[in-house]
């Protein structure tokens, strides 16, 4: 039997249009951790935030097609910080919080397995060449309270991510984003120098951290998907 794995999330994990090339999501990579027994649904848009991606009906999106049995992994954090927005930025100790417990409880009322991921972090080093551990602010620390009140499964994607980043190295870590100098790639004449967005190199990494998540989660409600997962790990 056939299982979906929804992907609710920003720009990090969404899928990427040509015009965006050479940037790529990590979501488009999950699949290809999983056989034909799960199918990865990418329902990730760039520039979103919990509250807009609410505000858009994109999670009754979800709602609608999620079976019983089917996961939800639910990643956010970068738009949710935008406080120069309000559109888009949430308190961290409120509105962040309660959004994430409404996502929750939607796949719950659907029969399906809630999962949140901590914010995949930014490449940000500090002047002493160590990464900063408030690289997406306070979300990643605010996830991982909603994850213990709630019950619900927790893959630590900030912390894993930054370990990459710091055994790579300030430099070597540059690979996994996009830096491109001017005139490289059609899509960006004037370079661009970003420290959010992946590289198809990164998106496969952060990919691999994710699946590595699920492989040595110990929650029962994981234990299904992870006989599902192929390949090997670390």
């Amino acid at each position: 039997m056939t299982h979906t794995l929804f992907i609710a999330g920003d720009s990090t994990a969404a899928l990427k249009g040509a015009a965006e090339k050479p940037m790529t999501g990590w979501g488009e990579y999950l699949q290809a951790h999983f056989g034909s027994s799960i199918e990865v649904d990418n329902r990730a848009i760039n520039g979103r935030s919990t509250k807009t991606f609410l505000a858009e009906g994109r999670l009754a999106h979800i709602a609608h097609d999620m079976q019983a049995g089917d996961y939800m992994f639910i990643q956010f954090g970068h738009n949710d910080g935008k406080i120069d927005d309000p559109a888009r930025y949430t308190n961290p100790d409120l509105d962040y919080r309660s959004n994430l417990i409404q996502f929750i409880e939607c796949a719950r009322g659907r029969g399906g397995v809630p999962v949140l991921l901590s914010s995949v972090s930014r490449r940000r080093f500090t002047v002493d060449g160590h990464l900063d551990p408030l690289a997406v602010g306070p979300y990643p620390e605010a996830m991982k309270q909603v994850a213990a009140q709630t019950q619900t499964p927790l893959l630590d994607i900030f912390e894993a991510s930054q370990q990459l980043y710091n055994t790579l190295g300030e430099h070597e870590s540059k690979k996994l984003f996009i830096h491109l100098p001017d005139k490289t790639h059609p899509n960006y004449p004037n370079g661009i120098i970003d420290d959010t967005h992946f590289s198809d190199v990164g998106a496969r990494q952060i990919a691999d951290l994710v699946a590595n998540a699920i492989h040595q989660s110990n929650a029962p409600s994981l234990s299904r998907l992870r006989q599902h997962l192929k390949g090997d790990f670390l």
